[in-house]
């Protein structure tokens, strides 16, 4: 009974395979914008009346709601859709029932006030008919008759492949339901795609995939971006005798019931999206199942290929935890290599000598005992610094504050799997294309061969051995040409790196000055405060002054806020016009109205949001 239990755990692989635009309108639509950056307009603003809810917390595609109002919510999402009342509300939002019809009419009706400005009784309350649904298995055929279109939208993979109405600007759903997310699930790579083309059409909906969820994985379908879940999956296996947890199913004990491993596991997820952690717990929950497994990859190849979806700063004490070989492949970690392969520029005259070194626990590097002692060796600060580590491949000294590379933590074994000496190996041959290096000094311990003199100063030691030291510092003294570098010349260097990581460009700190002490340093130009150095943001703090600057400069991505409205906080739909599509959370935009710039705000939202999401997208940060 209990592995019938378990053959209900969704899986299968993907597999995106090129079709044509007008046979699925939603899917050509959303990938034929996936590999550049443009001005998007919003959505016609329609006040989101009727379900009450705020995004309090994001992790990439998931996102913890307040319904109901939200200085005190009454219940959240990601949470349940029950048939009766069997669990709280605070766990479980919303009710279902479906009249059994032809085509079937699906009801989902909120168990509490969920607009409160409305009216004090349980709302609102949803119904929608689900049209004639295919199976998925025949996506050239057309169903015909298709879903509803209102506050409550069914979809299925027929109306993503031939429902034009789907891309009518005027929809604004509450909820949408992937109704057929169980047979999807047996398709490869249908179901993670679906999810993934939907929460893109729309960003502002709350995602219920009927049927696939459980305890069992809550953490990864929320990871993909589901919101709603219901008991169909507990429900059988408690027919069975049995029960679904977290990690998996098990024959029930006596008196127990699901709802308190639902409970605990909504309670993991809640929290893990707040302290941006769910990625971690998504992949440890994926070992329940291969299937999960194959999820999980199939959703990291799409978010690798999808912009406007990652983060560029990151709240304090956040961490990319990579504790598995399956997080190298995490699309964060694959967008560093691919800026440090194809686009990273090396500070200007740290062309001459590479020094390689290894890295150490503590971040940022620098602030570490090991390379203190390596700078104490090596006596000079013109060489070209860069870590070598797992699983980032390299980071440049100059970067070594940004995010990811100055908040992630894995495993220190000293062992390399031949990925990781392939990735290293493919950035460091980036990097000798791109500069003419005379001669490369290796203290990192990984080996490392070229047309050009690479010297071992570690011969088999470790980067702290006595004799290690001695060798990096005779290594540095007989190849070191160049004059040492001003404190304030490092400082400059590591901000135009930084500029040109974060910003467009780095045009903006031309002819600064660099004055205060570590590690607030200010930034000035002319005498006037511009910016300073933010260490726990890993990025720069823009002053008021800057502004005209950035502009000037085109240093800065661009959001357009509607004519004839003054812009007193945050942006959001009621007030945004158009955005670029590329925008990462956290990361700073000058802000338009007309051809005027007006201020400049910073990102709470990926740019996938910023088409639908109601509430804060960006706060305000300066105002002209």
């Amino acid at each position: 009974m209990v592995s019938e239990c378990a053959e209900l755990v969704i899986g299968s692989s993907i597999s995106i395979a090129t079709r044509h635009k007008t046979r699925f309108p939603m899917i050509g639509a959303v990938r034929s914008y996936s590999f550049k950056s443009f001005k998007t307009s919003v959505l016609p603003a329609q006040f989101m009346a009727g379900l009450g809810r705020t995004v309090i917390a994001r992790h990439r595609m998931a996102r913890l709601w307040a319904l109901g109002d939200r200085s005190n919510p009454v219940s959240k999402a990601p949470g349940l859709v029950v048939t009766d009342e069997e669990i709280e509300a605070s766990w479980a939002p919303f009710t279902t029932s479906s009249d059994g019809g032809i085509p079937r009419r699906i009801n989902l009706n909120s168990r509490a006030p969920f607009a409160p400005w409305e009216s004090e009784d349980n709302g609102p309350n949803m119904s929608a008919s689900i049209g004639h649904v295919l199976p998925p298995s025949l996506d050239e055929a057309d169903a015909g008759e298709v879903a509803s279109k209102g506050e409550l939208i069914p979809l299925s993979w027929q109306a993503l492949n031939h429902d034009e109405g789907l891309m009518d600007d005027n929809l604004n759903p509450h909820v949408v339901v992937l109704t057929d997310a169980l047979q999807l699930a047996n398709r490869p790579g249908r179901l993670v795609e679906a999810i993934h083309v939907v929460k893109k059409r729309f960003p502002g909906a709350l995602l219920w995939a009927p049927g696939i969820g459980g305890p069992d994985n809550c953490a990864v379908l929320s990871w993909f971006g589901i919101d709603l879940f219901d008991t169909t999956r507990t429900k059988q296996a408690e027919a069975h005798g049995a029960v679904l947890t977290w990690n998996g199913p098990r024959i029930a004990m006596e008196g127990e019931s699901s709802n308190s491993h639902w409970r605990s596991a909504l309670a993991e997820v809640r929290s893990a999206i707040s302290s941006n952690s769910l990625r971690e717990l998504a992949q440890s929950q994926s070992l329940n199942s291969p299937r999960l497994v194959e999820h999980m990859r199939n959703h990291d190849k799409i978010i690798s290929k999808s912009e406007g979806v990652l983060s560029q700063i990151v709240s304090e004490g956040s961490a990319l935890r990579v504790h598995s070989l399956e997080s190298h492949d995490d699309p964060i970690i694959l967008d560093w290599f691919d800026y440090i392969t194809n686009k990273y520029q090396s500070p200007e005259g740290l062309d001459d000598v590479l020094i390689l070194l290894p890295c150490s626990a503590r971040k940022p590097y620098s602030s570490s005992r090991s390379h203190k002692a390596f700078r104490n060796a090596m006596k000079h600060n013109s060489g070209h610094e860069v870590i070598v580590t797992s699983p980032l491949g390299l980071v440049p000294r100059d970067l070594e504050e940004v995010w990811p590379a100055g908040h992630y933590d894995i495993p220190v074994t000293g062992d390399w799997t031949q990925d990781e000496v392939n990735r290293v190996t493919e950035m460091i041959d980036a990097l000798l294309a791109k500069k003419q290096y005379r001669v490369i000094i290796n203290h990192s311990g990984l080996e490392y061969s070229c047309d050009i003199p690479v010297i071992d100063t570690r011969q088999g030691s470790s980067a702290t051995n006595h004799e290690s030291l001695q060798r990096l510092e005779k290594a540095v003294a007989e190849n070191m040409q160049t004059k040492k570098r001003s404190g304030e010349r490092i400082n400059l260097d590591n901000f135009r790196s930084v500029s040109r990581f974060h910003h467009l460009n780095s045009d903006w700190l031309e002819g600064v000055q660099v004055r205060g002490r570590f590690p607030r340093w200010k930034i000035l130009k002319d005498g006037e405060q511009i910016a300073m150095w933010a260490p726990e943001r890993g990025g720069f703090s823009i002053a008021k002054a800057c502004i005209e600057i950035l502009d000037r400069c085109d240093s800065l991505k661009r959001i357009t806020l509607k004519e004839n409205i003054k812009w007193k906080g945050d942006v959001n739909l009621a007030n945004l016009e158009s955005y670029d599509s590329s925008i990462k959370a956290g990361e700073d935009v000058l802000v338009m109205q007309g051809s005027q710039c007006i201020g400049s705000a910073r990102a709470s939202a990926p740019a996938w949001e910023w088409s639908g999401t109601p509430g804060r997208l960006a706060k305000m940060h300066q105002r002209l």
